[in-house]
This record gives C-alpha cells, sequence and structure tokens, in this order.
C-alpha cells in the first residue's frame, strides 16, 4: 500500500481553510457590495429620473414655493420645508418621552411591570403606518381641530377669534406667526409632527432603553451611596455613559420620520403652500409623491423624481451629521 508524508494531511487541510476562507470573505464582501449597490442605483435612478427637472430649473427648483401642473412649473421648497418641519416637531416632543420611558423601565419601574410596558412599546413599533394615519385622520385631527386648535389660535396665535393678541404673541417674537391660522380643519402640520412622533418614539425609546441596561450597576450605586437622587443618577451617569448610543438612536427615529408617507399624507392636508403657521395644512417629499405620482408625466413626473432625489439627499445629510457627532463624541471620551 502507498505511503502518504505525516505532513499531507495538515497541509491539504490548511489549503482548504483558506480556500474557504477566501470564499467566506468574498461572500461577506458581496453582501456589503449589494447594499451600496442598491443604495447609488436608487439615488442614481432618481437623479435621471429628475434630470429634466433640474435643467429645466436649475438652481430655482430648490427655492422656488411654486407647484402648478397646469403652466409646468414647479419647485420644492414646500415639500422639503413640510418634511424637515413635521420631522423636527415630531423629534422636539418624541427625545424627552422617549427619555422619560427609558428611564422609567430601566431605573424607576418595578420588575413585574417592565416586561409588559416594553412589550407595549415593541406593539407600537410593530403597527403599520397607515393605521397611525387612519387614527390621525379620523380621531386626532378632528379632536385637535375642536379642542386644542382653538385654544392654540386664541392664546398664541396672531389671528384670535375675538381679535385681541394675548400678551404672547405680541411681545413673543415669531410665536404669533406659528400659531396664527384661519384654516377651520385639523390637518396642518403640526398633527403631522404629533403622529410622527408617536410612531418614532418606540424606536428611540427602545435604543435608549437598551443602553441604559447597560451601564455598570456599580456606578449607578456608588451615585445613589453618595446621596444622589433618580434624576441625578440618569443625566448625570447613565446619559453620559450612552450618549454616542442615546445620539444614534435619536438619528435613527429621525431617519424614520424624514421618509414616512402614508400617515403623513393622511394628516398634513397636502397643500402646496409656504406658511409660517403650524397650524395650516402643508405637505412633503413622500407625501407629494404619493399622491401626484401616478397620474405624473413629463415634466412633473421629472420633478417627482428631482423630489426623490432631493429626499435622498437630506437624509445622507441627516446620517452624516450623526457620524460627525458620534465621531466627535468619540473623540472627546479618548481624551
Amino acid at each position: 500500500m502507498p505511503t502518504f508524508p505525516a505532513t499531507a494531511a495538515p497541509e491539504q487541510r490548511a489549503i482548504r481553510d483558506a480556500r474557504h476562507e477566501r470564499l467566506f470573505r468574498w461572500l461577506l464582501k458581496g453582501c456589503a457590495l449589494i447594499v451600496l449597490a442598491a443604495l447609488l442605483g436608487a439615488a442614481g435612478a432618481t437623479l435621471w429620473g429628475g434630470r429634466e427637472a433640474f435643467a429645466t430649473f436649475g438652481w430655482h427648483f430648490l427655492v422656488s414655493s411654486e407647484w402648478d401642473p397646469g403652466n409646468d412649473v414647479y419647485g420644492a421648497l414646500v415639500p422639503v420645508y413640510g418634511t424637515l418641519a413635521t420631522s423636527f416637531i415630531a423629534l422636539l416632543i418624541a427625545v424627552p418621552v422617549s427619555f422619560g420611558i427609558a428611564v422609567y423601565l430601566s431605573e424607576v419601574a418595578p420588575t413585574w411591570l417592565r416586561t409588559p410596558i416594553a412589550s407595549a412599546i415593541e406593539l407600537l413599533a410593530g403597527i403599520p403606518s397607515i393605521i397611525y394615519g387612519m387614527w390621525g385622520l379620523f380621531i386626532f385631527a378632528p379632536f385637535f381641530a375642536e379642542h386644542i386648535k382653538p385654544w392654540l389660535t386664541n392664546n398664541l396665535g396672531n389671528k384670535p377669534d375675538d381679535g385681541k393678541l394675548s400678551w404672547v404673541a405680541e411681545h413673543v417674537p415669531f410665536v404669533g406667526k406659528l400659531f396664527g391660522s384661519d384654516y377651520p380643519f385639523g390637518a396642518s402640520i403640526l398633527v403631522a409632527g404629533i403622529v410622527l412622533a408617536i410612531m418614532i418614539i418606540p424606536f428611540i425609546s427602545s435604543v435608549m432603553r437598551e443602553v441604559f441596561q447597560t451601564v455598570p450597576t456599580r456606578l449607578k450605586e456608588s451615585a445613589y451611596a453618595l446621596g444622589s437622587s433618580t434624576w441625578e443618577v440618569s443625566w448625570d451617569i447613565v446619559l453620559p455613559y450612552t450618549r454616542s448610543a442615546v445620539i444614534g438612536g435619536i438619528f435613527l427615529g429621525l431617519g424614520r420620520a424624514l421618509g414616512e408617507t402614508m400617515a403623513v399624507t393622511f394628516v398634513l392636508g397636502n397643500a402646496m403652500q409656504l406658511s409660517a403657521s403650524l397650524l395650516d395644512p402643508g405637505t412633503s417629499i413622500a407625501s407629494t409623491i404619493a399622491n401626484q405620482f401616478s397620474e405624473a408625466a413629463g415634466l412633473q413626473k421629472s420633478s417627482l423624481m428631482a423630489l426623490a432625489f432631493l429626499l435622498f439627499v437630506v437624509t445622507f445629510i441627516v446620517l452624516l451629521i450623526a457620524r460627525l457627532m458620534l465621531r466627535r463624541l468619540a473623540s472627546k471620551e479618548g481624551r
């Protein structure tokens, strides 16, 4: 019988393992490149589809508030403003509420109550956006128009029902314009922002709760032993320890708000008008595309594709800002 060197088997195994390692690396690289290719492909397709609008209107497309399909004149200012305004309102509401939920679940709530509340929050995250939109349109918007909007208009707006300006509207700049409105219905930028806030609270609060639970127990116990209150421990110990992950969770929620379509379409009012009032209807990039794309043709369709590309750009800028903030925080922590 033939004999083989004792080193043959280990060498063959090393060759086989190296081949499998190369294959595994190429598979992982392929997965990453698929995501990158999909992103670049979508961005390139929207840019190519909007080339006619960019060539026709140039930079004026970005700063024009006019949207007139009859005369084939289009501008992106109103949808971009509506997208940014509703997302900012959503963050303004969702971040403190999410922080409160996360602190309660990680520091205050009894053990038996934490799991049910956490499960309810996860359930909210799984509800389809169209359900939020229908709830906002048929329940929250009428309630807002009947009970909340009149109070805001009379106490903060520059167009009160009795004609007498409140002290706040008269002395605080811009507040009167923000809450003054003659629009009688509830669908508005503020309502859309509130609905968006409800939608992104589960995402932000879940991230915060998970990272708050990673704080070493001995750090918190040391602070409590020195006489710190729960608020002081949360603000001075827990939040600084997890601030990078918290900022990442906040920008995750912001990205969710920027791209939301159905819920915003239901409650934003879908009016192509630029108004300083949060109580007036408006529109967003996603809702404009959803409402008009099926019937659009020619320059209007190209303008909608250009809006889609602008949404890519806005989202990319937001993520870039998040990256820079996280890198800056990491460098400070390193020092």
